[in-house]
């Protein structure tokens, strides 16, 4: 009744006291009048809905205030709208008995927890009209707008947010309330066509045309949706304000219509989303499959290539394979890196979604589990670290060769020519016609050649030790070497053999032979050793050398300066000798001996020294230079060294920085997961941006390699660490942004979108006591939610302790449980049977009608034909289809 006229007053008694569920109004005069429009809607309003009831009972009412006086058909209207029996009625005709029967009504209506006050049966039984409009309308908002049983207030804001929300798409529709708002008949309108869209052409209709308006509206309302006609047109137009309640009352019966349509668009919307759920699960599976494949297959092809250990025999073939190698980690390993870290995430989310969805977890087929990549991987990496290994082992190796082979070389050379023509020295027959001046000569000169031969001694065990040495690091040229040394070898102890035999011969003629120049012998003695020293030295200066720091080439030139230091004490020597010679060529010119020119004793003549002496002279300083050279050399490497290990200790650190940060993120962060998610991906910008840093650093590492270089001191940080160091980084940036991603994933399998949160949150706040358990029914008004039994059901699961409060987290996880697709098979299986008319199986054309056209042939070509006893031609089982979804049955 209108709230300025209206005596009637009535209260909700909740179960943990008194709440009043209408307050009275301040200006409430109950000695006023109804307004006269206002009673005729109500009238007329309330007496269709009540027949609306009561028809089902096979009856009707006339006039309000007069068919209820005797309180059977109100008795009755209570039971049909309750469902529940009420007391048997008196049948007697006098006024105690119709009080009677009044008073149970009340008494029932009292027991739903509605108090009323100011309201006896008296009134009613008197036919007092104001009293009875009061009462009818106190049982229209107990059973009709929701059986919510809240203040008035709360109740009516419930379904005028209901109505606001399914209207606010149509042009000209602004509902703010029960009467105005509603008057020219676009309102009803709206919501017959958002529910039933072919049942209104509502571009056609006309703001300005009020009565056609309404008059639509009510008649295919009645036609169609089987919603009396409550109201005529004029009523509500003839008005300055329609009746509030009358209005309120007409819009429940268009609430209760349509709660129908709410929960099959809600089953439909439900099974749809399960489908795109499996729909997406096969494709990242497939995808999953084919990574996984593609990924082994390019380790199965590699691994063969890195455990090929057939060594080559050059040292530029060598570089060769070596460079490969590099190419390989620079250009074809990064991306399967990439590939690899990619699958393992594609994994784990593809896993989430389906624990999420109550799916059961994905198998991949034998060979491709995740631990198989890994072990495949694993062996790769052993293949690659080993044959990087015997690659620099190999490059090393043929550095020694080549070095001993050229060793090898000079001094089989120098030796070769000092035994050219000494076979034939050691064969001549000079010592038969000598005289004894001459033997004791030729027996000098032979003690003075194996004193030369015995210093030659050295040089042909060397010359078999690098030989041996060479064969044993399998050079490739080997045969020839052994050839060759064997040649040597040969000819040495045949110079042997031979010099004994001379010895001999010698030695036989000695006695007959005394004559000997001892200033001869003395040179000779000298100049023999004193020889050999600068034929060494000569040796020595050309000698090649290889050295791998800066401190053994500095040791080879302190070596040579002390050779140096000792040049002056050799040229006394020197001189000495000469003065010995020239000593000779007084005596003889004193004396008037004609020499025979030669020395008897030795072939080391003067200018034969002092030519060895120049030589020995100018080697020094190109020894000198080459010294000098291999210190720069060396210094070049040490630079190379500091340079890349300056680079190193910064680099090393800062992966190791990196590494320690990412975990304070993922264990600090702060803010939305979305606001994790774009600082992660920033900071995962900030260490990509690095990477150039890494690219010098193989640079650097390049020119040490090229340079031969095996050894750093600077730094511990070898290149492979550093490698293995960044590639883990960034897979553990990339696996940290996939858990906030997953989390993301999680939060949003909820199914809660954010035009459905904005909803919900909407309808939750408007009301400014939704904390209460009385209130929150009002919001659920404004979601489409009806009935005693709902309402229970639903206070259960929000309220289980049942304190009288619930939170929005609470209404939150109910909503999502109710609306999204982490439901259960039995909660799928439901959802097919609304769809099916509460039918055991369902028909093509069911499926096609209510499910878009992508997802009806997904359902359609995987559901089995149903074979149960009361199904028809073409009927599909959607029970088993249903079940199979969620892993307990095979399609």
């Amino acid at each position: 009744l209108c709230s300025a006229v209206s005596p009637l007053q009535y209260s909700y008694a909740s179960s943990s006291g008194q709440q009043s569920y209408m307050e009275p109004e301040s200006d409430w005069d109950r000695d006023l009048l109804l307004d006269p429009a206002w009673e005729k809607q109500q009238r007329k309003t309330f007496t269709a809905w009540c027949n609306s009831h009561l028809r089902k009972a096979g009856t009707q009412i006339e006039n309000i205030e007069e068919d209820f006086r005797d309180g059977l058909k109100l008795m009755l209207l209570l039971e049909v709208i309750s469902g529940e029996r009420l007391p048997k009625p008196e049948r007697g005709k006098m006024r105690v008995h119709k009080i009677n029967n009044v008073n149970k009504a009340l008494d029932f209506i009292a027991s739903k927890g509605v108090k009323l006050v100011s309201i006896g049966a008296e009134e009613i039984v008197d036919g007092n009209v104001k009293m009875t409009l009061g009462m009818i309308w106190t049982i229209i908002l107990r059973f009709a707008i929701q059986d919510i049983s809240v203040e008035e207030t709360s109740a009516k804001e419930g379904l005028l947010l209901w109505c606001q929300r399914k209207t606010a798409p149509y042009k000209n529709v602004n509902v703010q309330n029960f009467h105005i708002s509603w008057k020219d008949g676009l309102a009803f309108n709206a919501l017959i066509h958002r529910h039933r869209p072919e049942l209104i052409d509502y571009d056609k209709l006309r703001k300005d045309d009020p009565v056609t308006n309404l008059n639509n509206a009510f008649e295919v309302a009645e036609k169609y949706l089987d919603i009396p006609k409550m109201l005529d047109a004029e009523d509500i137009v003839g008005t300055l304000r329609p009746d509030e309640k009358a209005i309120m009352t007409y819009v429940s019966c268009f609430y209760h219509a349509f709660s129908g349509a709410q929960k099959a668009e809600t089953a439909a919307n439900r099974i749809c989303k399960v489908l795109a759920v499996n729909q997406e699960n096969e494709h990242l599976m497939e995808d999953y499959e084919k990574l996984a494949s593609d990924l082994l297959e390019w380790i199965r092809r590699t691994i063969p290539w890195l455990e090929n250990r057939a060594p080559e025999k050059t040292m530029a073939e060598m570089q060769q394979k070596l460079e490969d190698f590099r190419d390989y980690r620079r250009v074809h390993k990064p991306p399967k890196v990439q590939e690899k870290c990619q699958l393992e995430i594609n994994f784990n989310t593809l896993q989430t979604k389906l624990r999420l969805s109550n799916r059961p977890a994905f198998m991949p087929s034998e060979g491709r589990m995740v631990s198989d990549i890994n072990g495949a991987w694993h062996t790769l990496e052993g293949a690659e670290k080993g044959y990087e290994e015997w690659l620099l082992y190999e490059i090393r190796r043929l550095e020694r060769l080549d070095h001993l082979a050229e060793k090898f070389r000079q001094k089989a050379a120098i030796h070769e020519s000092w035994t050219d023509g000494k076979e034939a020295m050691l064969t001549q027959k000079d010592y038969e016609t000598a005289s004894l001046s001459e033997i004791k000569a030729l027996l000098k000169k032979h003690e003075a050649f194996e004193s030369d031969l015995a210093a030659h001694q050295d040089r042909v065990e060397q010359i078999a030790a690098i030989a041996q040495e060479l064969n044993e690091l399998d050079y490739y040229d080997s045969p020839s070497v052994n050839a060759r040394c064997q040649k040597i070898c040969e000819q040495w102890d045949s110079l042997g053999s031979l010099t004994q035999n001379r010895r001999e011969s010698l030695e036989r003629t000695e006695k007959q032979l005394e004559s000997i120049d001892e200033l001869y012998l003395e040179y000779a003695k000298r100049a023999a050793p004193f020889n050999n020293w600068m034929e060494g030295a000569m040796e020595d200066l050309q000698d090649m050398f290889i050295v791998h720091n800066i401190e053994e080439i500095q040791g080879l030139i302190t070596a040579h300066e002390q050779f140096k230091a000792t040049l002056p004490e050799a040229n006394k020597e020197r001189e000495a000798i000469q003065a010995i010679q020239a000593e000779v060529q007084k005596i003889a010119q004193y004396n008037g001996i004609k020499l025979a020119g030669t020395n008897p004793y030795t072939t080391i003549t003067p200018s034969s020294i002092d030519s060895k002496w120049d030589k020995v002279q100018q080697l020094v300083p190109q020894r000198d230079q080459a010294l000098q050279e291999e210190l720069g050399r060396q210094q070049s490497n040490d630079h190379l060294r500091r340079q890349f290990a300056n680079q190193a200790n910064v680099v090393g650190p800062w992966i190791q920085n990196k590494m320690e940060e990412i975990g304070r993120i993922s264990i600090e962060m702060n803010g939305t997961l979305e606001d994790q998610l774009t600082h992660l991906r920033q900071y995962e910008q900030s260490i990509i941006d690095y990477k150039p840093n890494i690219d010098q650093l193989e640079g650097n590492h390049q020119l040490i390699q090229e340079a031969l270089i095996f050894d750093n001191k600077y730094t511990a940080y070898t290149m492979e660490h550093l490698r293995v160091g960044w590639e883990q980084l960034l897979t553990t940036i990339a696996r940290t942004i996939n858990e906030i991603e997953n989390q993301i994933l999680t939060r949003d399998a909820k199914g809660i979108s954010q035009e459905q949160l904005h909803e919900y949150r909407a309808s939750f706040n408007h009301f400014d006591k939704v904390s209460r358990a009385l209130e929150f029914k009002a919001c659920l008004i404004s979601l489409g939610y009806d009935g005693d039994a709902e309402f229970a059901r639903i206070m259960g699961i929000v309220d289980p302790n049942n304190s009288g409060a619930v939170t929005f987290q609470a209404f939150i996880d109910f909503m999502s449980r109710e609306t999204t697709d982490t439901d259960t098979a039995d909660q799928v299986i439901a959802s097919f049977k609304i769809l099916a008319g509460d039918k055991n199986y369902i028909t093509a054309e069911e499926l096609r009608r209510e499910l878009p056209p992508d997802q009806a042939e997904y359902c359609i070509s995987r559901m089995a034909p149903y074979a149960g006893p009361d199904g028809v031609p073409g009927a599909l089982d959607y029970m088993s289809f249903s079940t199979a979804l969620y892993g307990e049955s095979d399609l």
